[in-house]
């Protein structure tokens, strides 16, 4: 059975010398898996379509035996080249997919998961680097999780509940006119650590990286 998603690519990674295993957020069936046979052939019809975080509608075949389907076509709609050309934007990026991929399951739904990262990835080039985006996409991931913080059980000055209030809340424009002094943001920065191991049992690989940046 030959099925149609809207997806962005999460990461890929060699199956054989000529195929590809593309990892996916798609917008109707959460994340999934495809094999992509002979991409890494030079006259593939894949070529130039497969790369971190392009945004593509696609169809693939499901597998009756696993959760690997098989890519049959590939329609570019975004390719957010900027994360090509600025470092610190896909360091950033590639730390909220890896956080995105240990606390979701394969193959459910996750529509407010996917327009969350999209918007996260829209949001990027508009503004310089800003620390607080990546911030804000944890707490708004937590929230569509079901593990918001409970403000009132934890220890964070007045000042820091606010402003993860709003970051939690606020849309991307408005987080990028945030200005968090140098306490504030160790503040909540060393929170958020804590929550996510004790929530999550560890962190996900490149936070520190993208927050360093």
């Amino acid at each position: 059975m030959v099925e149609t998603a809207t997806g962005l690519i999460l990461r890929t990674r060699p199956l054989t010398e000529t195929s590809l295993i593309v990892h996916w957020l798609t917008l109707q069936f959460g994340r999934l898996a495809t094999v992509a046979k002979g991409a890494r052939r030079p006259k593939s019809p894949f070529r130039g379509k497969l790369d971190l975080f392009y945004l593509a509608e696609f169809s693939f075949a499901r597998s009756p035996r696993s959760e690997l389907h098989h890519l049959r076509e590939v329609s570019l709609l975004e390719t957010y080249s900027f994360l090509r050309r600025e470092l610190g934007y896909l360091q950033q990026a590639a730390y909220c997919a890896a956080l995105l991929e240990q606390t979701t399951e394969t193959e459910t739904p996750l529509e407010p998961i996917f327009e969350l990262l999209r918007g996260f990835l829209e949001s990027l080039p508009r503004h310089p680097l800003q620390t607080q985006k990546v911030l804000a996409f944890e707490l708004k991931l937590l929230a569509e999780l079901g593990l918001q913080p409970d403000l009132t059980q934890t220890q964070l000055t007045g000042g820091a509940k606010e402003l993860t209030r709003q970051l939690s809340t606020a849309d991307w424009s408005r987080i990028a006119q945030f200005r968090l002094s140098p306490a504030q943001f160790t503040e909540l920065r060393h929170f958020l650590h804590g929550f996510l191991i004790f929530h999550l049992g560890k962190l996900a690989r490149g936070r520190e990286t993208a927050l360093a940046v």
